[in-house]
């Protein structure tokens, strides 16, 4: 009876690495942050819906975009191509960069902890989603009546949103990728940055996003 509870103590007190690399995975299949950004995304399309469209038809559809579009089909489109993407240009076996090649499988354990899973690749995107949900389906619809005016503070303010929802993404992505010691050179994931940066500030002699990005975000109400 002790010995079960001091066995199950020290499991608990046990580092999430060490217990990933037990099991041979590093996916945690815990979906309860997907469903509650799925309803923090529900609530928002409720608010844009109410401000844009008087119709209920409009606004369901708009819930659905939000939620099923915005977030969850745009995530898989990014973790996916992330399993591809990273663990053959980060992976172990890639010419040039150290380490030995692996095998991967889409959901399974295939090849032990030393493998990009795919339901890892979503957790990341799920989670570098979170500032995006924040800045530019919470802040700028709070900030619209200011961002979409034709002051140049205004353009200065929105675009700015826009720099650091996908800057956050992008960083959020990193420290994700980056917890996996198989993967080599993941400070390449952090190079968007630097295209970010350059966009944005092009971006301030006159191209006002804010403008441009809300009616695509609306076109599930129309």
């Amino acid at each position: 009876m002790g010995d079960d509870q001091s066995s199950d103590g020290a499991e608990e007190g046990l580092p999430v690495n060490i217990l990933s690399q037990t099991k041979n995975t590093w996916h945690r299949p815990d979906p309860s942050f997907t469903y509650l950004l799925s309803f923090f995304m529900f609530l928002t399309s409720l608010a844009w819906g109410l401000a844009s469209s008087t119709s209920f038809a409009s606004i369901v559809r708009l819930t659905l975009s939000f939620v099923f579009i915005h977030f969850l089909a745009l995530s898989l489109l990014v973790s996916t191509a992330a399993f591809f993407l990273v663990g053959r240009l980060l992976g172990p076996g890639i010419a040039g960069l150290p380490g030995r090649r692996r095998q991967q499988g889409l959901f399974g354990q295939v090849g032990g902890a030393e493998q990009l899973e795919f339901g890892y690749c979503f957790d990341v995107a799920i989670r570098a989603f979170f500032p995006v949900w924040v800045f530019l389906y919470v802040v700028q619809f709070i900030l619209l009546p200011l961002v979409s005016r034709d002051y140049w503070i205004s353009l200065f303010v929105g675009n700015s949103l826009y720099l650091v929802a996908f800057g956050y993404y992008t960083i959020i992505s990193f420290l994700g990728y980056n917890a996996l010691p198989f993967l080599h050179h993941t400070e390449l994931l952090l190079s968007p940055l630097f295209v970010f940066g350059i966009l944005w500030f092009a971006s301030l002699f006159g191209f006002n996003l804010p403008k441009h990005v809300t009616p695509l975000l609306l076109t599930g109400a129309r």
